[in-house]
């Protein structure tokens, strides 16, 4: 029998590798499976695929955009929005700065939002 399907969501983007970086520290993900068109990355409950854009994709930019209004959010947990903050600047994106975080007391959790070296809106959620 099979191991059971876990939630999951694919972002599309230029550069695999970078991407893959970012996400893999932002949110201590592991590398389930990984070729040059797409990347499986894993936390208990949930994979991300970062998977290559087609030939009829975007052109790499110089400058992406942060596309604030998309119509999905990736939310990841994190052991600390500080760390998630550090790791992201590190490899290009950006978690936006404290005054920016919010609480969720009935939810347990702190939340942020920031983005990707690609534009792409995600939040980070520390447990309370």
């Amino acid at each position: 029998m099979s191991a059971p399907l876990q939630v999951a969501a694919v972002v599309f983007v230029d550069e695999v590798p970078r991407m893959t970086a970012f996400y893999q520290a932002l949110a201590a993900m592991a590398v389930v499976q990984s070729d040059s068109q797409h990347t499986i990355l894993e936390i208990p409950g949930f994979q991300l695929t970062i998977h290559a854009l087609g030939s009829a994709g975007h052109a790499r930019a110089a400058a992406y955009p942060v596309r604030g209004d998309s119509f999905v959010k990736i939310c990841l947990p994190v052991g600390s929005i500080a760390a998630a903050r550090n790791s992201a600047a590190a490899h290009g994106g950006e978690v936006w700065d404290p005054a920016k975080e919010w609480d969720s007391v009935e939810r347990g959790f702190r939340a942020c939002d920031g983005h990707d070296p690609e534009g792409n809106v995600f939040q980070v959620r520390q447990a309370l």
